[in-house]
């Protein structure tokens, strides 16, 4: 039995152990993840596979991003212990993590992915034409979908991340001064 969940804090280390082993260290010179660099992920947005002994199989998440102006939401990384492919747990993390985007209101979301793989969920290059991204991308892999008919009518221009910065370890947020009225 595997079980779709919120992702927990105490999940970052299986997480991270899983995301270095399907994407090697070159995950973090892509494209994307300069979106979500020293960002937060989207809140409510982060899901976690686990097999009933409590083993991380597969991980999901969301970012809060602006395309072309507009909000919504980039999402990835997708990822699948090797052990568990072809099991549909990417489907299932897909269908768990997009409802939950339409049930929180958001309208658009996009990322950088195999066609093939994603279109079956719906997305496609056709709204992605006039977005940039901060780097190079294989604009076939640039894929988006709307959520809300008509949610990136028109969009065109950089995306840009708007989500929560995270703190480093340890540092407490910064306040400013209330200034005499």
């Amino acid at each position: 039995m595997i079980l779709i969940r919120d992702e927990a804090p105490a999940d970052a280390g299986a997480r991270e152990a899983l995301l270095d082993r399907a994407f090697g260290p070159a995950r973090f010179m892509k494209t994307c993840e300069r979106l979500r660099e020293r960002r937060l992920p989207a809140q409510g947005l982060s899901f976690a596979a686990e097999d009933a002994d409590g083993r991380l199989l597969g991980t999901l998440r969301f970012w809060h991003v602006a395309l072309g102006g507009r909000p919504g939401l980039m999402l990835g990384p997708l990822a699948v212990d090797e052990a568990a492919r072809g099991l549909g747990l990417g489907s299932a993390l897909m269908a768990a993590g997009l409802e939950r985007a339409r049930q929180l209101g958001h309208e658009a979301v996009m990322l950088v992915g195999d066609a093939a793989y994603y279109g079956r969920f719906g997305f496609s290059a056709d709204r992605t034409g006039r977005l940039t991204l901060p780097g190079w991308v294989d604009r076939a892999r640039f894929l988006a979908l709307e959520l809300a008919d008509g949610a990136l009518a028109g969009a065109e221009g950089p995306v840009r991340p708007t989500g929560a910065i995270a703190l480093p370890f340890g540092e407490a947020p910064r306040l400013q001064p209330r200034r005499a009225a």
